[in-house]
């Protein structure tokens, strides 16, 4: 298989232009040095999308180590590893039956013990994601909560209510859950009638805990000493701005916001005060590892809120360390709303003593190839990225990578995957499907297993004479974005990404640090890092003068001396002039 010889130096790996560093290496940089976090780059493994190494059709853990050199080699600091811990699969491990285990699916303790040993060998950082908004409806907890009835410490720690009406028939609040329908189911209780109702801001088999409970917080800080004990370097929390609820839980004014965006918007649910307490205790224990062996522990949040002056409050220096900035990831394809939300997060999240973590994409976001097709002036229909929509996301790439602070890549980024969006009705897993009957914004199309090899699927994402199908089926065109086309084609996204990530190494003036804006035409966002790196992007489509004189460094697309095409990015070290 490709992967398992990719770091070799094999006929398919072309060295880097000669004006640029190598690969890096295992030696001492300051992203492996403790705050290593504040200018990293992470890599997000879709545990069950990466790599199956058991020819069940379905990505795992020993999958996910067999592909570490593959990652090394692209020159990211660690991964992030979507949930694996045991759960019926209802929102495909966001519904956790059990923190402290491996769903057999995925593997087990020891293979994950065995992953996190090899990712330090190879330098790199493991994050966990953890889900404590919610958890699965096959929890012990939530069992017992059932089985207990009304008033009991089970029930306490989840939100159980009566309903409204004169036979409690109606919900206790008028809230819609995210993904669809009310945000409230009723239970039948141990007798055989109709009991109270328990809320659940996503679907009925993710019940949410209630975070006013004290049992809830304490086994939490078990869950995270379980993990870090085992070597993890941090975590991703899931729904960071979620765990506590209005404790009047009131009608909402706007009930069906979140259902509506698919998004946290529904005051009451989200965002509330003492949710900062929780990030304070976090932050707190993390440091007591830190203190002990030296090694900074990472907490990462995913912070949805309104403005970044919001999100600042979760980065203050006591609380989270970083909070992915998603006004660059949702930001349309346009110069002025670009230098926004950048400006913005420098002043707001920067000003915190924190550090801007940007990202582009994730599991829950269209892929930006086919996103940025569908901004004015790209391909027009999502079936149809054009040319535009792979320049623009090579533009946004080397954009983000140049940009003060840490930066998150969504496995597949690097190939240029597109979305898939014509997956048969009868495929799809994700549960917005399953709950709304409507396609708008469901996930499963950037999803699919990825395509490693080969010309057909499964493209080496799974091998054996019995293997099973890919959990979602591949398209014939993931041909044009395995792995092994994307290593032998130096022009390919994945070489653009390596020579991208190799430069933030090796320059330092790229990483933490400051930007200043250079005056540039109406269509060209330019800045500079440091002492003379620049950066400009053409969100045009016409060509313009470069900024600065010579040969880039690094470009996105063909960068003529003196010229910055349309839908390019490109990094100069600018002479003394052109400061």
């Amino acid at each position: 298989m490709l992967i398992a010889t990719a770091g070799n130096g094999s006929s398919t790996d072309s060295a880097p232009s000669p004006s640029l560093p190598g690969p890096a290496t295992g030696a001492a940089s300051p992203n492996t040095a403790q705050r290593w976090w504040r200018d990293a780059v992470i890599y997000q493994v879709y545990v069950r999308s990466f790599l199956d190494s058991t020819g069940d059709g379905i990505g795992d853990l020993a999958g996910v180590r067999t592909g570490l050199p593959y990652l090394k080699k692209l020159g990211v600091d660690g991964i992030w590893l979507s949930p694996f811990y045991p759960s019926p699969q209802h929102d495909h491990g966001y519904d956790v039956a059990d923190y402290r285990e491996v769903d057999p699916v995925y593997g087990d303790l020891a293979e994950f013990d065995r992953l996190v040993a090899d990712a330090h060998r190879l330098g790199l950082k493991v994050l966990l994601d953890i889900v404590p908004n919610h958890c699965s409806s096959e929890h012990p907890w939530f069992r017992a909560a059932l089985a207990d009835g009304p008033d009991s410490a089970a029930r306490s720690l989840f939100h159980f209510a009566d309903g409204r009406g004169e036979h409690g028939e109606l919900p206790p609040n008028n809230w819609r859950a995210m993904f669809g329908g009310p945000a409230w189911s009723r239970v039948t209780e141990a007798e055989g009638g109709a009991g109270q109702w328990y809320l659940h801001m996503f679907t009925p088999e993710q019940p949410d805990l209630n975070w006013r409970n004290p049992a809830v917080r304490a086994d939490f800080d078990s869950v995270l000493r379980f993990w870090l004990d085992r070597g993890v370097d941090g975590f991703r929390i899931d729904v960071a701005a979620g765990l506590f609820k209005h404790p009047e839980l009131p009608d909402s004014p706007d009930p069906a916001a979140d259902e509506r965006t698919r998004d946290s918007v529904n005051p009451l649910a989200w965002n509330q005060p003492e949710v900062h307490q929780v990030w304070r205790d976090w932050r707190a224990l993390c440091e007591e590892y830190t203190a002990h062996d030296g090694r900074d522990r990472l907490l990462v949040g995913e912070v949805s809120v309104r403005t970044p002056s919001e999100q600042a409050a979760y980065v203050r220096p006591d609380e989270l360390h970083q909070a992915f900035f998603f006004h660059l990831l949702t930001a349309r394809w346009d110069v002025d709303t670009f230098r926004k939300v950048i400006s913005e997060a420098l002043t707001d999240i920067a000003g915190t003593g924190s550090t801007v973590t940007w990202v582009l994409n994730n599991h829950d976001q269209v892929r930006t190839v086919t996103r940025y097709a569908a901004e004015p002036g790209g391909a027009g229909p999502a079936e149809s990225v054009g040319a535009l929509g792979p320049a623009r996301a090579r533009a946004a790439a080397l954009l983000m990578l140049a940009l003060p602070g840490a930066a998150y890549i969504y496995q597949g980024e690097e190939l240029g995957l597109p979305e898939v969006v014509d997956l048969p009705d009868e495929v799809l897993t994700d549960p917005i499907y399953h709950r709304t009957g409507s396609r708008e914004k469901i996930r499963d199309g950037c999803r699919v297993p990825l395509p490693w090899s080969g010309h057909a699927s499964p493209f080496g994402f799974t091998s054996g004479t019995d293997a099973a199908r890919p959990w979602l089926p591949q398209p014939e065109w993931f041909a044009d974005h395995a792995t092994d086309r994307a290593l032998a084609d130096t022009r390919s996204f994945w070489h653009l990404y390596r020579e991208g990530l190799a430069l933030r190494r090796s320059l330092p003036q790229l990483g933490e640090g400051t930007l200043r804006w250079l005056d540039s035409p109406p269509q060209v966002l330019a800045f500079v890092r440091g002492d003379g790196l620049v950066c400009a992007v053409n969100f045009g489509t016409e060509p313009v003068p470069a900024p600065v004189p010579g040969v880039p460094l690094l470009a996105s697309g063909d960068c003529p001396a003196g010229t910055l095409p349309g839908s390019t990015a490109a990094w100069w070290m600018g002479t003394p002039e052109s400061r």
